[in-house]
Protein backbone atom coordinates (compact mmCIF):
# COMPACT_ATOMS: atom_id res chain seq x y z
CA UNK A 1 0.00 0.00 0.00
CA UNK A 2 0.98 3.56 -1.06
CA UNK A 3 1.73 6.14 1.60
CA UNK A 4 -0.95 9.16 1.47
CA UNK A 5 0.38 12.58 0.25
CA UNK A 6 0.07 15.37 2.18
CA UNK A 7 -1.60 17.87 0.49
CA UNK A 8 -0.07 20.23 -1.05
CA UNK A 9 -0.82 24.40 -1.10
CA UNK A 10 -1.12 25.96 -4.27
CA UNK A 11 2.30 28.32 -4.10
CA UNK A 12 0.45 31.77 -5.63
CA UNK A 13 -1.51 34.77 -4.76
CA UNK A 14 -3.03 36.59 -7.30
CA UNK A 15 -3.29 40.44 -7.14
CA UNK A 16 -6.13 41.89 -8.90
CA UNK A 17 -6.13 45.30 -8.35
CA UNK A 18 -5.50 45.98 -12.11
CA UNK A 19 -7.83 43.89 -12.90
CA UNK A 20 -9.63 43.23 -15.79
CA UNK A 21 -6.54 44.52 -17.75
CA UNK A 22 -3.69 43.25 -15.85
CA UNK A 23 -3.24 40.24 -12.73
CA UNK A 24 -0.18 39.61 -10.84
CA UNK A 25 0.47 36.06 -10.15
CA UNK A 26 3.50 35.64 -7.16
CA UNK A 27 4.88 32.69 -5.70
CA UNK A 28 4.72 32.65 -2.12
CA UNK A 29 6.30 29.36 -1.65
CA UNK A 30 9.68 28.72 -0.61
CA UNK A 31 10.42 26.86 -3.16
CA UNK A 32 11.78 27.58 -7.59
CA UNK A 33 9.32 26.80 -9.71
CA UNK A 34 10.02 25.63 -13.45
CA UNK A 35 8.15 25.40 -16.69
CA UNK A 36 5.24 27.78 -15.52
CA UNK A 37 3.10 27.92 -18.12
CA UNK A 38 -0.57 29.91 -18.56
CA UNK A 39 -3.39 29.69 -20.68
CA UNK A 40 -6.55 31.86 -21.04
CA UNK A 41 -9.90 30.78 -21.49
CA UNK A 42 -12.41 33.27 -21.41
CA UNK A 43 -13.37 36.26 -22.72
CA UNK A 44 -11.14 38.93 -23.80
CA UNK A 45 -7.40 37.67 -25.47
CA UNK A 46 -4.67 36.74 -23.18
CA UNK A 47 -1.40 35.75 -25.11
CA UNK A 48 -0.21 32.57 -23.58
CA UNK A 49 2.90 32.71 -21.15
CA UNK A 50 5.49 30.64 -20.36
CA UNK A 51 7.90 31.19 -17.83
CA UNK A 52 11.21 28.81 -17.06
CA UNK A 53 11.73 29.74 -13.35
CA UNK A 54 9.94 31.68 -10.76
CA UNK A 55 12.19 32.19 -8.02
CA UNK A 56 10.14 32.51 -4.67
CA UNK A 57 8.77 35.93 -3.98
CA UNK A 58 8.85 37.02 -7.74
CA UNK A 59 5.71 37.47 -10.03
CA UNK A 60 4.77 37.53 -13.27
CA UNK A 61 1.89 39.44 -15.18
CA UNK A 62 -0.77 38.36 -17.08
CA UNK A 63 -2.46 41.03 -19.46
CA UNK A 64 -5.86 40.73 -20.43
CA UNK A 65 -7.25 43.10 -23.88
CA UNK A 66 -10.90 42.98 -24.31
CA UNK A 67 -12.69 42.11 -21.34
CA UNK A 68 -14.92 44.07 -19.45
CA UNK A 69 -15.14 44.21 -15.53
CA UNK A 70 -18.10 42.48 -15.82
CA UNK A 71 -16.94 39.00 -17.75
CA UNK A 72 -14.87 36.57 -16.36
CA UNK A 73 -12.69 33.66 -17.32
CA UNK A 74 -10.22 31.63 -16.20
CA UNK A 75 -6.66 30.97 -16.26
CA UNK A 76 -4.72 27.52 -16.36
CA UNK A 77 -1.36 27.78 -14.38
CA UNK A 78 1.06 24.98 -14.96
CA UNK A 79 3.98 24.29 -13.48
CA UNK A 80 6.88 21.62 -12.14
CA UNK A 81 8.02 21.51 -8.34
CA UNK A 82 11.89 20.88 -7.81
CA UNK A 83 11.23 17.10 -7.25
CA UNK A 84 9.74 17.54 -11.17
CA UNK A 85 6.30 17.05 -9.98
CA UNK A 86 3.65 18.76 -12.41
CA UNK A 87 0.43 20.28 -10.95
CA UNK A 88 -2.09 22.46 -12.79
CA UNK A 89 -4.44 25.21 -10.98
CA UNK A 90 -7.77 26.88 -12.57
CA UNK A 91 -7.27 30.48 -11.21
CA UNK A 92 -10.76 32.41 -11.42
CA UNK A 93 -9.98 36.15 -12.99
CA UNK A 94 -13.19 37.44 -11.19
CA UNK A 95 -12.71 39.65 -8.82
CA UNK A 96 -14.09 39.17 -5.53
CA UNK A 97 -16.88 41.58 -5.69
CA UNK A 98 -18.14 40.06 -8.85
CA UNK A 99 -17.77 36.29 -7.74
CA UNK A 100 -21.70 34.69 -7.52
Amino acid sequence: MRDPITAYPVPFTIDRSAAPRRYELVNTSTETLDGISLTHLGTGYSPPLVVRRLEPGRGLSLAVFGAGADETGVVIVRWRRPDRGEFLWRMSLASPGLAP
